[in-house]
């Protein structure tokens, strides 16, 4: 687990200076705090020969697996081929046996040396062998071209700038946005994709000139042209026949031996345990696989309704864990110019705050923990899911229009309760109004385009192109119209919020401390099955995760499968009620933030006071904004070369 830079140009102008590449690599000092690296070619031509580009690879490690050598930039044998790499390559061991039989030879006991022969081999193909998370840059002198790789779910990310004559690229914006010259163009569009869904999706960053590659796409730089293609995509459309005693075997083998090989590591290793379903059964795996007492990590807060640091004490005390627990009592007007800093572009997921502290607290008993992100995806747990099976239901009423329409819903009063059961009435029902391929739009955004047209201000309305937020979904539906409602939902959110949501937020929060994260359920071969799968395996009645409860219910206590789902998140709404009142009115109504242009004031002011009098429940809308006014302010007019 690492942080990755470089460029590669063809133009002497654009050549990579060794101090801007120093610059580079410590701003990504935090994802590798023990060992940094170094490598770098000039553009040379001599005639008849092509010219050859100038390179420059940087590197910082965090040492996970054959920690006394593997140092980064790797080389093969005759240097040809160089690579720097974050991430983990979890068959690395059966990948090294193949490549020894084909002579390879080897010098290193790690990951990162497989990676060199297994694209001598393969070339640009290799990343299709491998099972793992990374980023990988591979330098090959001899064919002068730069292959950039992103893992097939995007847990590591990798941003690129391609210009005539070079191209450049990093695990962070931050790193980038220390080569001199580099635009900081703010991105309307993305702007408007964030105020969405909170997160800018890929390929878009919130620069206009900066671009993320995509989960499961490989970038080749050749000779000056820059082309990306997809390399791996599960058959969304294809419902598996199988029994649910198959189903069962299946998903247990899987997801068992996608935990075997994330307990490879030669430093200590522990689990995020939230008592939900997902970590719980993750920990009962790994301390069946250890063969010793495994740590396990929780936080809770004051707030009952967010608190379940009970149950992971529950679920740790009969699996037999050594269990620590953080009693958080957030101070996010000290935390979130940390987070903005680390995030590097606009991130309004208020779950970030929680999984800081997490990382946090995780970091001062072992580097490396398991977590159970992507359960909820793959096996449909999130209470939204169970919405759109009721409104799948009622689309087939011979009165459905009629009942959609009908004028008393509005006369439903509002609560201002963020949980509150009246409030979740009332926006399904508001959900039936709206055609089925705008209604996920509704569930998952922040500002509905009503809300964000409301929001924006004339001038900012002029600067965006003819596009729509949405197209973003609708282009991961239009992978899966051939399933039903519930499956088509649940592989949407594998194509969108899994990698630029909950990926993004736990590399992020994670690698802030120098901490390696592994996400067992997003071994892609688990994904591949679940994507198979019907919804009826997943999602039976009021419950979400029926396979998985059946596949491992055996392993911990019952109440651990009986209980309604709780999210990883903060009291948002009370927070802005009480010690983050001042907040919204020194920074997000201050002089500054009102005059930048892009919203209307009084709107502004409107959703302050809406909230601040409990009319309505904004605090997810005035978050997303505190973030992108802190953001702006960090970032959009400065360097951002300081750590907080």
């Amino acid at each position: 687990m690492c942080g990755i830079c470089g460029a590669v140009w063809t133009d002497s102008r654009l050549a990579i200076e060794r101090g801007t590449l120093r610059e580079m690599i410590a701003r990504l000092r935090h994802r590798g705090p023990d060992d940094e690296g170094a490598y770098t070619s000039q553009l040379l031509h001599v005639p008849p020969a092509p010219p050859q580009p100038g390179v420059a690879l940087g590197h910082r490690r965090l040492a996970i697996i054959d920690v006394d050598t593997s140092r980064q930039p790797l080389a093969n044998e005759n240097g040809a081929i160089r690579v720097v790499f974050n991430g983990e390559i979890y068959n690395y061991r059966e990948l090294r046996k193949r490549l020894e039989g084909n002579g390879h030879q080897f010098h290193t006991a790690g990951d990162t040396e497989t990676l060199v022969h297994l694209y001598e081999d393969e070339g640009p193909d290799f990343v299709r062998h491998l099972v793992g998370m990374f980023a990988i840059a591979i330098w090959d002198a001899p064919r002068r071209r730069l292959v950039l790789a992103r893992d097939r779910i995007g847990q590591k990310p990798l941003y690129y700038r391609h210009e005539d004559g070079r191209l450049s690229f990093a695990s962070e914006l931050k790193s980038l946005l220390a080569i001199p010259g580099i635009p900081r163009e703010i991105d309307p569009a993305a702007l408007d994709e964030y105020l969405t869904y909170q997160y800018v999706p890929h390929p878009h960053t919130i620069y206009r000139e900066i671009s993320k590659l995509p989960p499961a796409h490989v970038g080749v730089f050749h000779d000056g042209q820059w082309t990306v293609t997809r390399y791996w995509e599960p058959q969304w459309n294809v419902e598996a026949q199988i029994s649910t005693a198959d189903a069962i075997q299946q998903v247990r083998d899987r997801l068992s031996e996608s935990v075997r090989l994330r307990l490879r590591s030669d430093v200590p290793l522990g689990a995020f345990l939230s008592g939900g379903i997902d970590s719980s059964i993750l920990t009962a795996i790994m301390q069946q696989e250890s063969g010793g007492r495994i740590q396990t990590f929780s936080i809770g807060f004051p707030e009952r309704e967010y608190d379940e640091s009970p149950f992971a004490r529950r679920v740790a005390e009969h699996l037999g864990t050594e269990h620590h627990e953080l009693r958080v009592e957030p101070n996010a007007a000290e935390l979130l110019p940390k987070l903005v800093w680390h995030f590097d572009e606009p991130f309004g997921d208020s779950s970030a705050v929680p999984t800081y502290y997490l990382a946090q607290l995780t970091k001062q008993h072992v580097t490396v923990a398991i977590s159970g992100d992507g359960g909820d995806e793959l096996f449909c747990g999130y209470d939204r899911y169970r919405a759109i099976r009721w409104a799948e239901l009622i689309d087939r009423l011979p009165f459905a229009d009629k009942l959609a329409r009908w004028s008393v819903w509005d006369r439903l009063p509002n609560s201002g309760h963020q949980k509150s059961q009246l409030r979740r009435i009332r926006r399904f029902l508001e959900l039936l109004r709206l055609p089925a391929a705008r209604r996920y739009a509704e569930l998952v955004g922040i500002f509905n385009e009503s809300r964000r047209a409301a929001l924006f201000s004339e001038e900012f309305v002029a600067q965006l192109p003819d596009s729509d937020p949405i197209d973003f979904l609708a282009a991961a539906f239009a992978h899966c119209r051939q399933r039903d409602a519930v499956t088509a939902a649940s592989l949407v959110d594998i194509m969108t919020y899994l990698p630029c949501d909950l990926c993004h937020k736990v590399d992020i929060a994670t690698m802030a401390h120098g901490l390696e994260c592994r996400q067992p359920f997003l071994d892609h071969r688990l994904v591949e099955l679940a994507v198979s799968l019907p919804s009826q395996l997943k999602l039976r009645g009021r419950r979400g995760k029926w396979l998985l409860r059946e596949a491992f219910g055996s392993l911990l206590p019952a109440e651990v499968f009986q209980r309604p789902k709780q999210g990883f998140g903060v009291p948002l709404d009370h927070w802005f009620r009480g010690d983050l009142r001042s907040l919204l009115h020194d920074v997000l109504l201050s002089p500054t933030a009102l005059a930048r242009g892009y919203f209307r004031p009084e709107a502004v002011r409107s959703l302050v006071d809406e909230h601040l009098n409990n009319q309505f429940d904004h605090s997810a809308r005035l978050w997303a904004l505190l973030v992108l006014e802190m953001w702006q302010r960090e970032w959009a007019n400065r360097a951002g070369e300081g750590v907080t």
